[in-house]
Formats: structure tokens, C-alpha cells, sequence
């Protein structure tokens, strides 16, 4: 049978005291409102690929001319033996070791418009086609607090 003496009520009441402070210090607070950040870019991948792989390896020049301005985008990428094409994005990161650029050195942008673009191997164009860039638009929700 266990006795309670004064001094093990006090530490029982201690320890509930204890237990409910922390509950009140790690509950969780009051709603704050939110604040979101957005990023929203437009890309078009690009593609080039021998078939039968009947040229080994080759260079592909993808260029790409924005429609409303005219200016010319040109990137070449080497196709390795076996690897038979390759893909390629615009705009790609000027950061990146090879990027779409202009001639002056100037990186594509996913300016909104029509473009058309074209891939060579050998001198030759091999295939091409069009494309838009669509305006980018961005709705945020902020979330108030109750």
C-alpha cells in the first residue's frame, strides 16, 4: 500500500504543472496570414533524332526566329555515335554551357509570340515547324488570418 506524504503530492503536482506548461509552450499558435511567391516560365523542348542511325555521329543546329522582332536563336549540339538525337530546350539558361543565343551573344527569352524553328545536319535542314509562347499569367490566393 503506498503513503502519501507531503513531499510526493508536492511532486506529483509538479510534475502535472510541468506537463500542462509545456502543452500551453509547444501548442500550436494562431493562424498568421500567408504570403506566397511565384515563378511561372514557359518552355518548348525541341527535338532531333536519326531514325536508323545510319549517320553515326553528327551536329545539329537548331535555330529558332521569333516572328515579331526577326531575330534569329541558334544552338548546335553534337550527337554522339549511338546516341542517335538529342532534345533540346528553349530558352535554355544562359548559365548553361551551351544556350540559344544570337549571333551578338544575346539568350533567347520566352518572350510571348509566334515562332518558327528549324534543325540542320550536314548543311541541311532536316525538320522544323512553329510554335507560341503564351502569355504568363499568375493568381495568388493570400490566406487571411481568422
Amino acid at each position: 500500500m503506498r503513503v502519501s506524504t507531503p513531499a510526493s503530492s508536492l511532486r506529483r503536482t509538479l510534475q502535472v504543472a510541468g506537463f500542462l506548461l509545456a502543452l500551453l509552450v509547444f501548442a500550436p499558435g494562431s493562424a498568421k496570414a500567408q504570403t506566397w511567391l511565384v515563378s511561372t516560365d514557359a518552355y518548348i523542348k525541341l527535338g532531333v533524332m536519326d531514325k536508323f542511325g545510319q549517320l553515326g555521329s553528327y551536329s545539329a543546329k537548331f535555330i529558332v526566329i521569333n516572328q515579331t522582332t526577326g531575330k534569329e536563336y541558334v544552338l548546335s549540339k553534337q550527337v554522339d555515335k549511338g546516341q542517335n538525337g538529342v532534345d533540346v530546350v528553349v530558352p535554355s539558361e544562359p548559365s548553361d554551357p551551351d544556350y540559344f543565343q544570337t549571333d551578338s551573344g544575346e539568350a533567347a527569352k520566352a518572350q510571348p509570340g509566334r515562332y518558327t524553328w528549324e534543325c540542320h545536319v550536314g548543311g541541311k535542314k532536316v525538320v522544323g515547324g512553329r510554335f507560341t509562347f503564351p502569355e504568363v499569367a499568375n493568381d495568388v490566393t493570400v490566406l487571411n488570418k481568422n
